[in-house]
């Protein structure tokens, strides 16, 4: 691969982290507008792939489970001549509500997450045409002491 590694304030960056933003102040609209209309969200960990309105249910299943759910960003990398941006963050937060999975529902446990997690994303146009999310669901069931 011949992309170019960038790590500053381009518009791709720019993007990413005003959807983190918005994820952060549970705007589960907000954050559907900022995809491309045939954009998606695959979290990959529940193999489940989520496209138009549905994209908003990834905020708001987060957002019943933890409610101070916070996305610590580590590093950023924005590959510009592939519109591609990858971000090594942290889920963090306390399972305070139901956590919705593909497999079913966790109950709370009251436990706290910092999760370990890779996204990433294709821009086109200045929108989210992917956004594919590596969160590592063994170390998170752990956490909350379900493993």
């Amino acid at each position: 691969m011949n992309a170019k590694v960038i790590n500053q304030n381009s518009e791709n960056e720019m993007l990413i982290r005003e959807l983190y933003r918005v994820a952060e102040v549970q705007d589960s609209k907000g954050f559907v507008n900022l995809f491309t209309e045939d954009g998606y969200f695959w979290d990959v960990s529940a193999g489940v792939k989520y496209y138009g309105e549905d994209i908003g249910k990834t905020v708001d299943i987060y957002a019943t489970a933890f409610p101070d759910m916070h996305r610590e960003l580590y590093d950023i990398y924005v590959l510009e001549n592939e519109n591609t941006v990858i971000v090594e963050l942290s889920l963090n937060g306390t399972h305070k509500g139901p956590l919705q999975l593909a497999s079913g529902k966790i109950e709370p446990t009251g436990k706290t997450m910092k999760t370990p997690c890779c996204d990433v994303f294709k821009i086109e146009n200045g929108k989210v045409k992917s956004f594919h999310c590596y969160t590592a669901a063994t170390i998170l069931m752990g956490q909350l002491g379900l493993l």
